[in-house]
Order: C-alpha cells, then sequence, then structure tokens
C-alpha cells in the first residue's frame, strides 16, 4: 500500500517576526519511505494566516502582535525610495 503523508515539520521565527514553515511531504510504501519532498514558505506580519496548519496559526497569533506588525510596516516603508 502507497500512503502519501503532508505535515508541518518545522516552524521557524527569523528577523521582524517573520514565520518560515517548512512542509514535508512522505510518501511511504509497505511502511518504508520511497520518497521525501520539502516545501518553504514565509508569513510576514500582517498576512493572512487564517488557512495555515493549527501549529502555525498559534505561532504567528502569538508573533504578531500589533507591535510587531507595525514596526515591519514601518521598515517596508522606509525602503521605498521616493
Amino acid at each position: 500500500m502507497i500512503e502519501k503523508k503532508v505535515s508541518v515539520d518545522k516552524i521557524e521565527v527569523v528577523d521582524f517576526g517573520h514565520v518560515q514553515v517548512r512542509t514535508a511531504t512522505t510518501v511511504v510504501e509497505d511502511g518504508n519511505v520511497i520518497a521525501k519532498n520539502y516545501h518553504r514558505h514565509v508569513i510576514a506580519p500582517g498576512d493572512d494566516y487564517s488557512a495555515e496548519d493549527a501549529k502555525v496559526q498559534a505561532i504567528c497569533s502569538t508573533v504578531h502582535t500589533p507591535e510587531v506588525i507595525a514596526a515591519y510596516i514601518l521598515a517596508q516603508e522606509q525602503q521605498i525610495p521616493a
């Protein structure tokens, strides 16, 4: 029997409160892993994370405070040339 498993296997908080999420897709046949791939994406402060895994949502709701979001937006605005 072949089975495909998709799971969030790593969550990291980095600069400015960005949350990096790694998703592992594993293909298992008769108990043996025959393939494994990773996908990463980043959630910036202020991004919509409502469709994310429950663990990711919990971390984002803790890290993405109004102060962190405001500081991130300000930093982005200061990088835009006038």
